[in-house]
């Protein structure tokens, strides 16, 4: 049984990344390929490898609204799913990470899991729901 993709009317992709689309010459595209790849939850095959991973990476913006990348590491667990719409996250940012200034409840966060040995990538978004001492959920 395949997975259903994104079942909204509007647009997976924000107007950012539409215009770039446009302007390019595959917006159509882009948008029929999004329907079929983008979900609003982690299909079960997706929980197992964030699970799997010893670090993660980590895209947020700061409150100037400048883009930061950081990376969060730990042993495989670290990442948990305790649903398919949950990430919780035991690891902390590196000392000197502006990820400790841009981690906040409400704050849009994106990751990219990456198993090196067979190429394998996976990217989540979200918004942070909770922050404490020993991490967080997305």
């Amino acid at each position: 049984m395949a997975i259903p993709g994104w079942q909204k009317a509007e647009s997976p992709f924000h107007p950012g990344e539409r215009a770039i689309q446009e302007k390019l010459g595959g917006r159509e595209k882009m948008d029929a390929f999004g329907r079929r790849v983008i979900r609003e939850f982690l299909p079960e095959q997706h929980q197992q490898f964030y699970v799997q991973l010893s670090y993660f990476l980590v895209g947020t913006v700061d409150s100037e609204g400048n883009p930061w990348a950081s990376i969060l590491v730990g042993e495989p667990g670290f990442i948990s799913t305790p649903s398919k719409r949950t990430l919780q996250i035991a690891a902390s940012p590196l000392f000197g990470d502006p990820l400790t200034d841009t981690l906040k409840v409400g704050s849009d966060i994106g990751f990219l899991g990456v198993e090196l040995h067979t190429r394998r990538r996976n990217r989540v978004n979200g918004v942070v729901t909770a922050v404490d001492s020993g991490g967080f959920e997305v």
